[in-house]
């Protein structure tokens, strides 16, 4: 599936994630500009994209504001003189169980994982409608978009909204020619899962890598899930072959959960 000669936007691209999307839409022929927070590892990643052949441009900017995310999406158009993909891939995690759970915390995870989404939602659809042409907009979203999990309440329902974000941008800007959709990941081996097993091994007394050992038992086809397998389907999502399809959120998780 070519996107060749097409300009793509990813979020928290710095990393993890991220990085093995911007890198897959690299190869499949699309220039980068890659959107994170932390500068030194935007650097790192553009140079990983150019050596694949393809033009970055990094952009440092915090998705949870719009003027942020309007001005990624401007800096990106002007740089790389287009633009037709967005990946609203920035995301956190938090482990507490519902009892716990601050307004605070609550804050932060909804000012990443479903502003950060909003507002990329925002100004990609804008973008596209200025330059009148369709485009691709792709949310990062989870299993947990789906079912909730212990422990996993605010993270769950910051999941959940972005299914529904996804849901109703797809219905709002079906007729420009913009489909809308998200990926579904389960158990990846990233930053952000140590991050999960360690706090459910504060909160329960479980030894480190039992938590993720036991999410991972459950998987049907017997392994944890890659970057790349993640940056698989949103290629799929980013390419024509995805064309007649908006407003789903789209999981693979090696066979975790089955809707």
């Amino acid at each position: 599936m070519s996107i060749s000669g097409k300009v793509a936007l990813v979020t928290g691209a710095g990393q993890g994630i991220g990085l093995a999307i911007a890198k897959r839409l690299a190869y499949d022929g699309a220039d980068i500009a890659l959107i994170d927070l932390q500068e030194d590892k935007l650097k790192l990643a553009a140079k990983e994209i150019e050596a694949i052949g393809r033009k970055a441009v990094i952009y440092v900017a915090d998705v949870s504001k719009s003027e942020s995310m309007r001005g990624a999406v401007d800096y990106a158009e002007e740089q790389l003189c287009g633009f037709d993909i967005i990946v609203n891939n920035a995301g956190i995690a938090q482990v507490d169980p519902i009892v716990n759970i601050t307004s605070e915390a609550v804050d932060k995870i909804f000012d990443v994982n479903v502003k950060g989404v909003i507002w990329g939602i925002q100004a990609a659809a804008i973008k596209f409608k200025e330059r009148k042409q369709s485009g691709k907009i792709i949310n990062a979203c989870s299993v947990a978009g789906h079912e909730g999990f212990g422990m996993l309440g605010a993270y769950c329902a910051s999941k959940f909204a972005v299914r529904g974000l996804t849901q109703a941008a797809a219905k709002e800007y079906a007729a420009d020619g913009i489909t809308v959709n998200a990926y579904c990941p389960g158990v990846v081996g990233t930053d952000m899962w140590v991050e999960i097993d360690q706090r459910f091994a504060e909160l329960t007394g479980a030894k480190i890598g039992e938590t993720f050992e036991a999410f991972a038992n459950s998987i049907a086809l017997g392994r944890t899930q890659t970057p790349e397998d993640v940056a698989s389907l949103v290629s799929y999502l980013a390419g024509p072959d995805s064309d007649y399809i908006t407003g789903q959120s789209m999981i693979n998780d090696g066979g975790m959960i089955y809707r």
